[in-house]
């Protein structure tokens, strides 16, 4: 049995959902089902030529096996495989990325898709009241992971985030240390323009700007400019504040997720094997060594077992959730769901969080078509430019400082939404409604002070965790909100939007009707009622010194108390950095993937 495909039988199995089962609704099924057909047939777009196969009857035993094919675990699986010594095992719960998935502008349909695990938080006190304080998390089980549904958005944070992480006791994870590793991982398609003191090329991961701009981007910038704000050439630069058209993880007009970059390219690797649709049950762990791991693929429960490493990049959900299933978390915890406690270890699942937002809506004076139609799809198919390459506004950000924070290290995101060529019915000039456009502005806080947590519902395989957001238990977090709420209400009063008549359309919470609408003791109030946390979501395995009661993993990435587990994912990061954690999360799995390495030549040497 092969476990890759060849370059010239094209594959098209195990593969996602449909554009049409993703955007649902009759009038827009004909036209979908064509697009979603022509993204299958062009190579520049869907890719079924260089896909891999499921492995079906895997190996007994794997010098490796990494927990997850996402954002984190394919970049781990691929470069550990690049020792043809290693054998590496990748167990993905979801499917191959959907080829619709890779049109930029279908971002959204993706979390509404089979694909989306259905998290959400619950007992929220303090936030998401219109929803009886539950938030919506998005999070996708799919080779390729979050950065298959994400923005695309290629943001680092602030070179003081990771000196921060350094200074609560991590050596080697300041911003020297880890510079190098995002420099490793990029291939900046515009390096004259952003150059290479920042920047690098060469890496599997294409970095570049969207091919295609709304009319509407010059209204932004110069908005800015007139605000004050400024603008940045590069937010991954000199320059961290002001208004930026965001580099984004894409290539060509296509999205490239770390699935597509880092393990399609090695697919023919024999000592890497690939396993989708494999939910993970456990980590067999005897005498505080992982020794395997348990996993159900198609309702049959299997086994491999383990030489050297396990790896967990489940993500800030699923990692703690597999640590605490095997038996490795808060005593008290893992006895109440009737699991064997095999390592006591209080900070699992502690320390969850998230970037919040809030939406500050309004309308221009354009009607409220659909931006995907024929002539869109015919640009992009022929050619991967136009609305079709572009997530909207989405790929535009303005950076700044609350009156809490500074212009070296900026707190507030304000982030575009609208214009999105994504489920329509095709026809020139539909409409969505009969009333004007709707653009947003949605409002981040980028420092977020509340801890939550994640738990076990039960210690079947199947239920989704309890997760804990604890959004807004910090009035810090509030007024970060409203600093922003603030400075986009500014910038909407600029002369640079007249010709587009941009209208405020938030209308006043009936709950908050003891204020006085968009003073901020209104946002306040109504920020506790439409809070959107960003699906960022980090912290939960914390990474920390020994002497740091809460820390899950070393510094390595090492579980305390296990031998040859590690985790490698976003839910290491003690704090969140500054901005999107997609680039963040690849940077991780580059630095841990370079630490095994060095640490089993280590071995080696020490042994010969």
């Amino acid at each position: 049995m092969t476990h890759s495909t060849s370059s010239l039988a094209c594959n098209a199995s195990f593969l996602g959902p449909t554009l049409q089962e993703m955007c649902g609704g009759s009038s827009y099924y004909l036209f979908m089902s064509l697009l979603n057909a022509f993204a299958i047939r062009k190579q520049a777009i869907g890719g079924t030529c260089e896909r891999v196969t499921s492995i079906v009857s895997p190996n007994r035993e794997y010098d490796y096996v990494v927990i997850g094919g996402g954002s984190a675990g394919a970049v781990v699986a691929s470069r550990l495989s690049e020792n043809p010594k290693w054998k590496v095992l990748v167990l993905e719960a979801g499917p191959d990325e959907p080829p619709g998935a890779e049109i930029p502008s279908f971002f959204n349909a993706v979390v509404t898709s089979s694909l989306d695990w259905g998290y959400s938080t619950t007992n929220e006190s303090y936030a998401c009241y219109s929803t009886n304080g539950s938030c919506t998390c998005h999070s996708v089980k799919v080779l390729g992971g979050n950065m298959v549904h994400t923005g695309m958005i290629y943001l680092r944070g602030n070179p003081t985030d990771y000196d921060k992480w350094a200074a609560l006791g991590n050596k080697g994870w300041s911003w020297k240390d880890v510079k190098p590793f995002y420099l490793k991982c990029e291939d900046n398609r515009e390096i004259d323009r952003v150059g290479r003191f920042w920047h690098a090329t060469g890496g599997p991961l294409s970095v570049q700007r969207f091919p295609y701009e709304f009319p509407i981007t010059k209204a932004i910038r110069d908005a800015s400019l007139e605000a004050g704000f400024g603008t940045s050439d590069d937010l991954n630069g000199d320059q961290l504040t002001g208004f930026n058209v965001v580099q984004t993880t894409t290539k060509n007009g296509v999205r490239q997720s770390t699935g597509t970059a880092y393990l399609r390219p090695v697919r023919d690797r024999k000592n890497l094997h690939i396993s989708l649709n494999s939910t993970v049950a456990k980590i067999i762990i005897n005498n505080k060594t992982a020794v395997g791991v348990e996993y159900y693929q198609n309702g049959q429960l299997k086994k491999v077992a383990v030489s050297r490493e396990v790896i967990l990049s489940a993500g800030t959900v699923g990692s703690p959730q597999i640590l605490l299933l095997s038996g490795v978390g808060p005593k008290e915890h893992l006895e109440s769901m009737g699991i064997e406690v095999v390592k006591d270890l209080r900070g699992v699942g502690e320390n969850y969080h998230d970037h919040i937002s809030y939406s500050v809506d309004f309308t221009v004076n354009e009607p409220d078509v659909y931006d995907n139609n024929w002539a869109a799809a015919t640009e992009y198919f022929a050619f991967q430019t136009g609305p079709l390459s572009a997530s909207g506004l989405a790929g535009l950000a303005i950076v700044l400082n609350s009156s809490k924070s500074t212009s070296d290290y900026p707190d507030i995101q304000l982030a575009g939404y609208g214009y999105i060529a994504d489920c329509a019915p095709g026809d020139i000039g539909a409409l969505r409604s009969k009333g004007k456009r709707t653009v947003s502005i949605w409002v981040g806080y980028q420092h977020p002070k509340s801890r939550g947590r994640v738990r076990l519902a039960s210690k079947n395989v199947t239920a989704l965790p309890v997760i804990w957001g604890n959004y807004l238990a910090d009035y810090r977090d509030v007024e970060g909100l409203i600093e922003g709420i603030n400075y986009t209400l500014t910038l909407s009063k600029m002369e640079a939007f007249k010709p587009y008549n941009l209208t405020l359309t938030n209308q006043p919470v009936a709950a908050c009707s003891d204020y006085t609408f968009l003073t901020n003791e209104y946002w306040a109030c109504a920020i506790r009622w439409s809070l959107s946390p960003q699906n960022h979501q980090v912290g939960s395995c914390k990474m920390g010194p020994p002497d740091d009661p809460t820390a899950v993993v070393d510094p390595k990435l090492r579980v305390y108390g296990i031998n040859r587990l590690r985790v490698a994912d976003a839910s290491i990061m003690p704090q969140i950095i500054s901005a999107n954690t997609a680039a963040p999360t690849v940077m991780i799995a580059e630095k841990a993937a370079d630490m095994i390495k060095k640490s089993h030549q280590h071995r080696s040497c020490k042994n010969y």
